[in-house]
């Protein structure tokens, strides 16, 4: 069937005008860098303190100030804050830790260095954060904690995550990474649970080089995290941790001061920033959300979203257009799009061949956990029916409205768009 529309209606892909015909280059830019950015790296370089300095202990203020928790550690990356969590938690041999699959790997891999068991649970769809009933489900008497991740920048369920936790005596990392800046009835993401960690990695919302903080308001969670990977700080501590000093527990961790000054002048301009982000990526939403087949997460009542990634959800059934041939036509109109960046974690090789348990060191004694690429249906399920959309962090100059063009175009002619042979 030819369709007779103008070429401004018809799919590009069916010989039509793209409707998207904007640059995406300033629209896409991040980080953004000033030269407030520049001054403040170039004032940390003047004064030659290069390791171990103020400026670090002023953006671990910065961050109380920010949460009003009463511990603030900055590290070297997300990663290395997520290790000190673990420690903080207590972590040993043969513990249980419930995670999400669908996370970057940082997430659940330092849980095996302390010889802890990553428990992989579903995902609800509403949220893209733990199913608070399968959380329930995995619960053991071994179980010691929960690792909750802000997926993409939205908030999980925690008002039913931390009854749960409540109720079995279990202690929560937020992995707040994706949500610098979220709120959650009222209450700051990463503020809520024993813990929290922020990643400040480069394309964060809150980017420096790199870097990560670690959050909480218990002193003893606090001094756990300084003695496994910031000894030239034990000597400052008045407990017994102090004489550890010379050795530390053979981690180092501190961020660096360039890095440090850059986060302090990004947080700064974190929340116009999300803003901008919130604006265009809300806007694009409400489009997405008439159209009657894409769920695009948009904030629930009493929550306040951000938008580190731009995922939407596509509901194949309802226009019988596979989801494949439906991204392949919007590509054709000029739209950037690309599956779900995570692999999911219950189906990559180091647990489906083994490999964690050499990581773990516990002993093989045929009681250990196995791990199974087909578990976890619903989460797998739905990772497949995600796309990715830009996140359009500065003005967008109509580009936002391009992009509600090219998805109300391609979805008018679902039945008339190629199909690729299955």
């Amino acid at each position: 069937m030819t369709s007779s529309a103008p070429a401004t209606d018809r799919p590009a892909i069916l010989g039509g005008d793209p409707a998207i015909d904007l640059s995406h280059d300033e629209a896409m830019r991040w980080p953004i860098l000033t030269n407030e950015d520049e001054d403040a790296v170039l004032r940390v370089m003047r004064t030659g303190a290069l390791g171990v300095s103020d400026e670090t202990a002023e953006l671990e203020a910065d961050f109380r100030n920010w949460t009003g928790r009463e511990y603030a550690v900055a590290h070297n990356n997300g990663t290395s804050a997520i290790f000190g969590a673990m420690h903080a938690f207590g972590i040993e041999a043969g513990d249980e830790v419930i995670v999400p699959s669908a996370t970057w790997w940082s997430s659940v891999m330092p849980i095996l260095h302390f010889g802890g068991v990553p428990v992989f649970a579903e995902l609800e769809g509403e949220c893209l954060g733990l199913d608070p009933e399968d959380v329930e489900r995995k619960i053991t008497d071994r179980t010691k904690a929960i690792v909750v991740v802000h997926l993409f920048g939205m908030p999980s369920k925690m008002d039913e995550l931390i009854e749960l936790a409540d109720r079995y005596d279990l202690k929560i990392l937020e992995d707040a990474s994706h949500a610098h800046g979220a709120v959650y009835k009222g209450r700051q993401i990463g503020t809520m649970t024993d813990a929290a960690v922020f990643s400040m990695q480069g394309n964060k919302l809150l980017p420096t080089a790199e870097g990560g903080v670690f959050l909480c308001d218990d002193e003893e969670m606090y001094e756990a995290v300084i003695r496994l990977g910031h000894y030239e700080r034990l000597l400052d501590l008045t407990s017994m941790n102090k004489y550890l000093a010379a050795t530390g527990l053979g981690y180092k961790s501190r961020m660096s001061p360039l890095s440090a000054a850059i986060g302090r002048v990004q947080l700064r301009h974190l929340d116009e920033r999300n803003a901008t982000r919130n604006e265009n990526c809300s806007r694009l939403g409400r489009h997405l959300e008439t159209l009657g087949c894409i769920q695009p997460f948009l904030a629930p009542e009493g929550i306040e979203r951000t938008y580190f990634e731009y995922l939407i959800r596509y509901d194949e059934a309802a226009t019988g257009l596979p989801i494949d041939d439906f991204t392949r036509a919007l590509q054709a109109e000029g739209a950037q799009l690309s599956a779900p960046r995570y692999p999911l974690l219950h189906q990559m090789p180091v647990f489906t061949h083994g490999i964690w348990k050499s990581i773990t060191r516990l002993p093989d004694d045929g009681d250990l956990r196995e791990y199974d690429e087909d578990d976890l249906p619903g989460t797998t399920e739905g990772n497949g029916s995600l796309i990715k959309l830009p996140a359009f962090p500065n003005a967008d100059d109509g580009l936002v409205d391009q992009y509600c063009t090219a998805f109300s175009k391609v979805l008018a002619h679902a039945d008339e768009l190629p199909r690729q042979p299955e």
